[in-house]
């Protein structure tokens, strides 16, 4: 329906316009014209009621697809306002993610004047995952190199590393170790050094989460190594046995934690400190020896001619240096082999100034030289 019928007013039936209408009802049994044009007034006020009426219904129905219309318009908008919300939302959680120093809250705490404990991303991402680290990134020398490293280096990009599944990852270049540092290991840690690198790795586990029992038998096990009696021993390599004990189970309960044969480090065993010391004792011996056997290389061709040991001197040099590897820690001991050597061998001609780098690999191929004034091989 077009038009409004409330808008429509009632004709004047009684008009010559309406005749042949009142004449139609006159011929069906209506009296006069009056009565006539009082029926059609009459059926024109019963059509136009209906008509109001199914106005109202298509207006209501009209009214209810507009709202409807505008309800969903209106959630289409607000649905469209809520993703683009819910984007930004987590495009900010990303970025927090990714950047998380950006958004730590500012501390109100005064600039300390004691010095920050900050070890390397790679320490760092070790004990993140519960890994083993090596004690040398808690001493001093591995949190200056650390922060030499922070400090100068810039972003190294991304590198690829196999990752626990043996799939390659891409692992950020800042948290892998840096080549360029020396690492010492545990066993080669003087007691100065573990002591200042075992407290921080306590703190360091447990400001990465680890669980209160680790931590608490790492803090038992380096407790006991210090109240040990061979920690202040005369004899120093009952000392290096102790951190010899300490690398090695340190190392094997990482190998083997979380496994049936995972064991506690807390307790030390008495009877693998013996043969951490034994092991020692073997090392520092056959080092020994092989040092004996080159002074007795340098005396053998001097007692003849001196310009014939330099010969052999200079060809000897130049065939070690061909392919001179990096020396092992045990290497620099010869330095403190020496003051030992001079109270066995004062008979033995005295050492020359010039003297061959020491290849200890080559040298242990040969049966070691035996000597009764050098150590006697022992078992404890």
């Amino acid at each position: 329906m077009l038009d409004n019928p409330n808008d429509e007013v009632l004709p004047d039936f009684t008009t010559d316009e309406h005749q042949d209408a009142r004449t139609r009802l006159i011929n069906r049994g209506i009296a006069d014209e009056a009565l006539a044009a009082e029926a059609l007034a009459a059926i024109w006020t019963l059509n136009n009621e209906a008509a109001k009426d199914f106005w109202a219904d298509q207006e209501e129905t009209r009214l209810r697809q507009a709202q409807e219309a505008e309800q969903r318009l209106a959630e289409q908008e607000q649905e469209k306002q809520q993703a683009l919300e819910d984007e930004l939302t987590a495009a900010r959680k990303e970025e927090h993610k990714k950047n998380k120093a950006k958004f730590v809250p500012v501390s109100a705490a005064k600039t300390p004047t004691i010095p920050i404990v900050i070890p390397s991303n790679y320490a760092i991402r070790k004990l993140k995952a519960g890994d083993y680290c090596e004690l040398f990134y808690f001493t001093n020398r591995g949190l200056s190199e650390a922060r030499k490293n922070l400090l100068s280096t810039e972003p190294q990009g991304m590198i690829l590393l196999p990752g626990s599944d043996g799939q390659q990852v891409w692992v950020n270049a800042d948290n892998t170790r840096d080549a360029k540092t020396v690492i010492t290991k545990d066993e080669n840690l003087s007691w100065e050094e573990f002591n200042e690198a075992a407290p921080r790795m306590i703190l360091a586990m447990k400001q990465q989460e680890w669980p209160d029992d680790r931590v608490d038998m790492h803090i038992s096990f380096w407790t006991a190594l210090q109240n040990h009696r061979w920690r202040h021993a005369m004899d120093t390599l009952k000392q290096r046995a102790l951190l010899l004990y300490q690398s090695q189970q340190r190392r094997l309960w990482h190998l083997t934690a979380g496994g049936p044969l995972g064991w506690s480090i807390a307790e030390l065993n008495p009877e693998l400190i013996l043969e951490a010391r034994e092991e020692i004792f073997n090392l520092d011996r056959d080092l020994a020896l092989a040092m004996l056997k080159q002074v007795e290389f340098h005396s053998k061709y001097l007692k003849y001619s001196p310009l014939i040991y330099f010969v052999v001197l200079i060809i000897t040099f130049l065939h070690t240096h061909r392919a001179q590897p990096q020396p092992s820690p045990f290497d620099t001991m010869f330095v403190r082999q020496t003051s030992q050597l001079d109270q066995h061998v004062s008979h033995w001609p005295p050492r020359v100034t010039l003297s061959l780098p020491f290849n200890r690999a080559a040298l242990l191929h040969h049966q070691p030289f035996n000597h009764p004034s050098v150590y006697p091989r022992r078992s404890s």
